[in-house]
């Protein structure tokens, strides 16, 4: 054994379909050999709210050690994970091959597995992460929906809080009459035949985020691909399972794993290459979906095949070379680069696509926005959700830059809310009042959409 992950993190499948796995007093018996390790350490204390409720759960007792906790003391722990990865990929010297074989993650993702089969997990929380049937139902009524989800609603919001536990001050994603996908159909841009890529294909894998709650991110990440010469397609077939995933329902993460790559995997057979237009989604097809079912040789040979669209835009301006035509634009931007992003171990191309932009002016932010997905919207985690966010909305003030942008809308938009909450000696003159996908910003930078109002 050496001393400190020297070798490149690698990762087990996760055997869920052992009963052992669901197993509470083997579950226990790990978790403490794992937060053993972790206090012994405490190189991640400043990565997410997990770790300082360990660490005080042990400084709390006589000993100051783990045996002294009680394992029903372990559930605000697990809860607190957002599952970024970044303990994992970034810090924890122990990680597998390491001989310790440390996952934090992925033990925290087993503790809400175990809490999915013991019936645990709420009834509207649940519901919350119905993605594909709330948008769909939303869609038809967007206005009222949009109303309905208003942060000043004090009519719908309150009611949303106490029944479903949802903040009310937190910010909630919009919803559009007109998904991506059906937008999809009637605008196709024209490929540009004299662009240095042109015969490359892919095929979008639109998202549940993308398709009913920002459609503009597909469309415009549409636009720049065909001013590229990359011809696409557009397929929704299910939501990735993302947000069932952070409840530990690994079987229905399965189901969209297969339903999925049975959609793409023919256009993989044509030649198309796979892009993910949002960082939880592309993380989940190019690596969780292989550890959840890893005999599944399709959802294999998809995540080799699949590219988040700031890596795609990346390798073309690297092998091929970009389309001419993008001007410079008015102003800087900080850029908050997503755990998600990060977790696909391929570097910081959001960075690189923004600094293909002449004159370009790039801030990257690295920390934690504080999000977490549906976590960090829940009455009982969003001031802490707000608070590990401050950080960054702290560092996007002091930048001044024109422009903000995160790759993972949610986070952007999280960020935005850490903005209007800071005080008055650190805010900026003028600060972004609203969050962009980079390539809405890229696609500004080509004239191929409008500056924001």
């Amino acid at each position: 054994m050496r001393e400190g992950s020297l070798e490149a993190p690698t990762r087990h499948p996760l055997d869920w379909h052992d009963p052992d796995f669901y197993d509470r007093d083997k579950l226990e018996a790990e978790a403490r050999r794992v937060f053993d390790i972790c206090h012994t350490c405490r190189r991640c204390f400043n990565l997410c709210d997990s770790f300082p409720r360990l660490f005080d759960l042990i400084d709390g007792t006589s000993s100051g050690e783990l045996d002294e906790v009680a394992s029903e003391s372990f559930a605000p722990v697990a809860e607190a994970c957002t599952l970024c990865d970044m303990c994992f990929m970034t810090k924890c010297p122990y990680v597998p091959p390491h001989e310790f074989n440390v996952d934090f993650p992925h033990l925290m993702l087993r503790y809400r597995a175990v809490e999915m089969k013991e019936g645990k997990v709420g009834f509207f929380a649940r519901q919350l992460t119905a993605t594909d049937r709330n948008g769909q139902a939303a869609s038809h009524v967007a206005p009222l929906a949009n109303w309905a989800g208003a942060t000043g609603n004090r009519l719908t919001r309150p009611l949303l809080e106490k029944v479903a536990g949802v903040a009310m001050e937190a910010a909630l994603p919009k919803f559009h009459g007109k998904t991506f996908a059906l937008r999809a159909r009637s605008d196709v841009p024209e490929v540009n035949c004299d662009a240095p890529a042109f015969g490359r294909k892919a095929v979008l894998y639109a998202t549940c985020f993308v398709n009913y709650n920002n459609p503009d991110i597909g469309t415009l990440a549409r636009r720049v691909l065909a001013h590229n010469g990359v011809e696409t397609e557009v397929v929704y077939p299910t939501c990735c399972g993302m947000p069932q995933f952070e409840h530990g329902d690994l079987a229905a993460v399965a189901v969209r794993a297969a339903k999925v790559a049975r959609a793409l995997n023919p256009y993989v057979d044509r030649g198309y290459d796979v892009i993910a237009l949002v960082p939880s989604c592309a993380l989940m097809l190019k690596f969780e979906w292989p550890l959840v079912v890893p005999g599944d040789e399709e959802v294999k040979r998809l995540s080799g095949a699949t590219f988040d669209i700031a890596e795609y835009l990346v390798g073309i301006a690297r092998k091929e070379g970009l389309a001419p035509g993008l001007k410079p634009l008015d102003g800087g931007v900080s850029l908050h680069l997503t755990c998600h992003a990060r977790a696909q171990n391929v570097g910081p191309k959001a960075a690189e696509l923004l600094r293909l932009i002449p004159e370009a002016d790039v801030a990257v932010i690295e920390r934690c926005s504080g999000h977490g997905g549906s976590w960090g919207v829940m009455a009982e985690n969003f001031p802490v959700a707000l608070a590990q966010g401050k950080p960054v909305a702290r560092q996007v003030a002091k930048n001044a830059k024109t422009y903000l942008a995160s790759e993972c809308p949610l986070a952007g938009e999280h960020i935005v809310q850490g903005l209007e909450r800071l005080p008055a000696d650190e805010r900026a003159a003028a600060m972004p009042d609203r969050s962009l996908h980079p390539i809405e910003i890229f696609a500004r930078a080509y004239g191929l959409a409008k500056e924001p109002e």
